[in-house]
């Protein structure tokens, strides 16, 4: 239509047994356009809805271990946490040392980097093995996301 004042919009509106509905306020002149503000509301609501229901929801889902742990315990959470990857999940490796075990840190960033090798084919590191107070903490993404 171009251009045109607001009262001949309303007026122009008013004829047609329509609402005035301003679409985008910040624009230089503000956009305004002749419909059903009901149907208008109800639309702008579907899409809203739509665009929730398409949206993924990321979990952490977290995995203990300790500097000791042995092979099959290991292999048993290396599993449960390539459930969780496959999921769609993210997996924080969460290490935990224990009174002297602080002293051996090497050995506990052994394991976690055993650990990450167990998983490399489905996950990849978002955060790498870092020492926060008396745990060593990983977080792994799935690989495809």
């Amino acid at each position: 239509m171009g251009i045109i004042a607001v009262k001949e919009a309303q007026k122009l509106a008013n004829t047609k047994n329509l609402d005035l509905v301003k679409i985008a306020p910040q624009a230089k002149p503000p956009v305004c356009k002749i419909m059903d503000y009901g149907k208008y509301k109800y639309e702008l609501a579907k899409k809203e809805k739509e665009a929730k229901k398409n949206q993924k929801v990321v979990n952490i889902k977290e995995v203990r271990l300790s500097p000791n742990i042995e092979k099959h315990d290991l292999m048993v959470k290396a599993n449960q946490a390539i459930k969780f990857l496959k999921n769609g999940d993210k997996v924080k490796v969460t290490l935990r040392f224990r009174g002297r075990e602080l002293s051996n840190i090497n050995l506990g960033k052994k394991v976690i980097d055993e650990f990450r090798d167990l998983l490399v084919e489905v996950s990849q590191v978002e955060k790498h093995a870092k020492l926060e107070g008396k745990q060593m903490i990983m977080v792994l993404t799935p690989k495809n996301a």
